[in-house]
């Protein structure tokens, strides 16, 4: 035991802390900045980190996720706190949202990620990236007003609130945070070049927000006229433990759109931190691989915590265990470390915190939610081909056009399509040829033919004409559903009447004498 505790412990200060430490630089501003995005109070996204890495990776069985809020969920959290008018309701929708995933886990639903078709879920991202950043702008130009852009992503764009927003974006520009974006998204640009991995020891988003604090440091005092106001700078409570918003349960079954959002929000952030294990467990020198409904628990106790502490919901995120693999993390110490720092410095310095521009935390949204739209992969599911690109393309247009579910559920239903319609032409073949002047037909089935293939099969055999030879050949099926058995063997009763020679090979005839 004594041995064991002692190898954790040097575990710990070679690996665990010094990469707990670098995931904390990372998390922070990226904490911040989320839930700047969300529409939420910004102590609510530092609270979040907390207990991403303090609650969720101690249930977890991943040895190298960290957990926190998810620039995936930023436009369903903002939607959902502003049509549940209250952000006490909200919470209770975050407290849904984990006991949904917390079934799944106990459930063993795990495996629900693999029912989402690829091209759904790249462009129900593309999608979140696209509307991240047209958020982000005004805050980006010193934009200090709450109320800018609050309708839909379409909406924006009707000739009344464009020109009206622009014109109030007009009197509200700042050059001081305009010199700030510039900067910070030249660093953040460089930092994503293959030549600047030397530079990669100081996290990229801390950079741009030390250099953020330092720039308007500078503005105050050697150039009044680009200097920002307090309103255009991060405030965090003294003491955020007495600003904490707890939800209200008397609104628990007030309505259904609180119960609807909450599941939502639980399937969204199931899909995202599934495909987030994947991609850290690909990472992962040692090929550890992650129990996804330990996974799923993990994260329904994480997000309960959350609404029951006033934090927005949590994922595992890409960003974060990517860089504490990068930073040689051995075990989910590490992440634990991470919440650690994150809890210190709310306790310790959040008088620091509030230095910090929006403009520096706009920047690095922008650059997130640009990561998550680029056009290279626009132009690799195009590659791809129709099938995949038509689902991706409209799962990004609806979801602009009205919201998350329903353009996730077009997706979906444009994927089913193509796969029915493939099914069409799978799963049988028809081989034509004259044998002495008598036509011969051959319909070879293959593997599973369903109640899909109906339509098709019933046609086909009505074109077989009369005087011929046709064979039905079954014999490498592993599955004929009633409904095909049915047609061929009402078709076989018929057969003699059409003066058609019928073969079946390795297909049982039904009863069809009761059907009506």
């Amino acid at each position: 035991m004594k041995r064991t505790i002692k190898y954790y412990r040097i575990i710990w200060l070679r690996h665990d802390l010094p990469a707990g430490l670098s995931v904390f630089l990372v998390a922070l501003p990226l904490c911040l900045g989320i839930a700047l995005a969300s529409g939420a109070p910004l102590y609510a996204g530092l609270l979040s980190g907390i207990i991403g890495g303090l609650v969720v990776s101690l249930i977890s069985g991943s040895p190298l996720a960290v957990s926190g809020p998810a620039a995936g969920l930023t436009t369903l959290v903002a939607a959902s706190i502003i049509s549940l008018g209250d952000y006490k309701i909200f919470l209770l929708a975050v407290i849904i949202a984990g006991l949904f995933q917390l079934l799944l886990g106990l459930l063993k639903l795990g495996v629900i990620a693999n029912y989402f078709p690829s091209s759904v879920i790249k462009g129900m991202l593309a999608a979140i990236g696209i509307i991240l950043i047209s958020k982000q702008i005004p805050l980006a130009l010193g934009y200090d007003q709450p109320d800018f852009w609050t309708s839909g992503f379409i909406k924006l764009f009707t000739f009344n609130n464009f020109w009206g927003s622009i014109e109030n974006l007009n009197h509200h520009l700042t050059r001081g945070a305009i010199v700030i974006t510039v900067i910070s998204l030249i660093v953040l640009l460089l930092f994503q070049l293959p030549s600047a991995k030397k530079l990669k020891i100081i996290p990229a988003p801390l950079l741009v927000v030390v250099i953020g604090i330092i720039a308007n440091i500078i503005f105050t005092n050697q150039a009044a006229g680009l200097s920002l106001s307090q309103t255009q700078l991060v405030n965090i409570p003294s003491n955020i433990f007495s600003e904490i918003t707890f939800p209200d349960f008397t609104k628990l079954f007030s309505s259904t759109q609180v119960w609807k959002d909450g599941i939502i929000i639980g399937l969204l952030a199931t899909l995202e931190t599934l495909l987030c294990i994947e991609a850290v467990d690909k990472l992962d020198k040692r090929n550890r691989i992650t129990p996804v409904n330990r996974e799923l628990v993990a994260q329904g106790i994480g997000n309960m915590t959350c609404g029951l502490l006033g934090a927005i919901p949590i994922t595992a995120v890409v960003v974060r265990g990517a860089a504490n693999v990068d930073a040689g993390a051995r075990t989910k110490l590490s992440a634990f470390t991470h919440g650690l720092f994150l809890l210190l410095a709310v306790l310790l310095v959040p008088f620091l915190l509030n230095k910090i521009p929006y403009a520096s935390l706009a920047a690095i949204l922008i650059i997130t939610g640009y990561n998550l739209t680029k056009p290279k992969l626009f132009r690799n599911m195009w590659s791809l081909g129709w099938k995949q690109f038509i689902p991706f393309i409209l799962t990004i247009i609806v979801i602009l056009l009205t919201d998350l579910l329903i353009g996730v559920s077009i997706g979906l239903l444009i994927s089913i399509y193509f796969i029915v319609r493939n099914n069409f032409k799978a799963e049988y073949k028809i081989t034509r040829s004259l044998h002495n002047g008598i036509e011969t037909d051959y319909i070879k089935l293959n593997t599973n033919v369903t109640f899909l293939n109906k339509v098709k099969l019933r046609k086909v055999l009505d074109e077989v004409p009369e005087n011929s030879v046709l064979t039905i050949d079954g014999s490498e099926c592993n599955f004929i559903d009633y409904d095909i058995l049915e047609i061929i063997s009402e078709y076989h009763n018929k057969a003699h009447d059409r003066h058609i020679q019928l073969h079946l090979i390795g297909i049982e005839k039904v009863n069809v004498n009761a059907v009506h």
